[in-house]
């Protein structure tokens, strides 16, 4: 296993650089992702952890290819199999979108077309990247509702608005995975659905990742989903703030950032009438790179020289990467 986790480390199948994005608006520029780095080895599962703002979806626009128009990569790069993406061709890039690299959006009711049977919406993105005839690729659609536990002979017939958040959700997912990419972002995909549809989403995002061998990159606000993960990245305000083993994240952060997020969390049982805890102030929104943590404002181990010098990477403990003042040696 160790082996098998070095040679992946060694070769990745994703590779964000030193990559900033701001966005210009009415009130100015706000940057959303600050020389953010991460990489994804083929075949790994990378939770990507962070409050709603902090740049989660930016990132991942980003590697796609969608950044809105008023979104501009300032600097840094995003490679995908050694390729930087922002560099590739309009047409290479439709090309990769689908085909290598699929999305699982985070609300599918917006994300499917409100007037097409799902049945028919999975055979197109097969259509557009598989030399098959349609007919073919209307049986491997439902090939592909079956696999994620749906009944082909009653669901691909049917419109979104005929399902329930957890039935498009699969589709969802069976539509992102119909041509077997390499990498699958899904982006908040258990936002919307309660708690039984999430687990079968979660499960069911690891177990045909796993048989087809597919990197996935889980974005979520919600600690509890990212459990399915093997590493995890923890975001604050545009930067990565702590990386590592997801359980050993969850049992027990290194970040005050992440220490401050899992304590929030309500507790499993025993805490009726108990008030919750809460991170008091407000993440930054910064026009340009600033230095020192920008978690410092609300941290509450801040030292003086954490507002005034950027935090290195420190490494306390195994495979575990920390950007905090506290662990510098």
């Amino acid at each position: 296993m160790d082996a098998d986790r070095d040679s992946r480390s060694a070769t990745p199948l994703l590779e964000v650089s030193g990559l900033s994005v701001a966005y210009d608006g009415a009130a100015g520029r706000v940057l959303a992702l600050d020389r953010l780095s991460l990489a994804l080895a083929p075949g790994e599962i990378v939770g990507l952890l962070g409050e709603s703002g902090c740049g989660k979806t930016t990132l991942a626009r980003a590697i796609l290819g969608l950044l809105p128009a008023a979104g501009r990569r300032l600097e840094g790069t995003v490679r995908f199999r050694g390729r930087a993406v922002e560099s590739l061709p309009r047409a290479a890039m439709r090309r990769l979108r689908g085909a290598e690299i699929a999305l699982v959006a985070q609300e599918p009711a917006l994300a499917l077309h409100p007037m097409r049977r799902v049945g028919s919406q999975i055979a197109e993105v097969l259509r557009a990247h598989r030399p098959w005839s349609w007919r073919r690729c209307r049986r491997e659609a439902a090939a592909r509702l079956a696999e994620v536990g749906l009944e082909p002979g009653s669901i691909a017939g049917a419109y979104p608005h005929q399902l329930s958040g957890g039935q498009r959700q699969r589709v969802a997912v069976a539509q992102a995975l119909a041509c077997r990419p390499a990498l699958v972002v899904a982006d908040e995909p258990t936002a919307s659905l309660d708690v039984a549809s999430a687990r079968r989403v979660l499960a069911l995002l690891r177990r045909l990742c796993g048989e087809h061998h597919s990197a996935l990159l889980l974005i979520s606000h919600q600690p509890e989903v990212l459990a399915v993960a093997e590493r995890l990245a923890l975001m604050y305000a545009g930067r990565v703030v702590e990386e590592g083993p997801a359980a050993q994240f969850l049992s027990s952060p290194l970040h005050p950032y992440g220490e401050a997020l899992l304590a929030c969390r309500p507790p499993a049982a025993g805490g009726a009438g108990r008030r919750l805890a809460t991170i008091p102030g407000a993440a930054p929104l910064v026009a340009e790179a600033v230095a020192g943590c920008s978690f410092a404002p609300r941290c509450a181990y801040r030292m003086d020289e954490c507002t005034t010098r950027d935090p290195p990477p420190a490494s306390p403990a195994g495979e575990r990467r920390v950007w905090c003042l506290r662990y510098e040696a």
